[in-house]
């Protein structure tokens, strides 16, 4: 049985990582915006499920997705959603 009384440490990516997370994140969202999708509903399904298939290969926003880890991507949309709330709390 596991213990849930420790915390695990995650350690978080370099910046430029960051920055390539942003790219990706918004190049997928324009793309699937452009051909008619809702692009949240496509990029949750998506990193739900793991199948690529949720996301367009219109400009090459299939291929540029696969490009970095589902965790990878994760990580920047909490830390975007709570950098934002956190700044209009403060």
């Amino acid at each position: 049985m596991e213990d849930f009384n420790h915390t695990m440490k995650f350690d978080v990516r370099a910046e430029e990582e960051i920055n390539e997370a942003q790219l990706v994140l918004k190049d997928v969202y324009e793309a699937l915006k452009q051909k008619g999708y809702n692009p949240i509903n496509q990029l949750v399904g998506y990193l739900l499920s793991g199948d690529p298939a949720y996301i367009t290969s219109y400009n090459n926003a299939r291929s540029t997705v696969l490009k970095l880890e589902r965790d990878d991507l994760l990580e920047e949309m909490v830390r975007f959603y709570l950098d934002g709330k956190l700044e209009k709390e403060g």
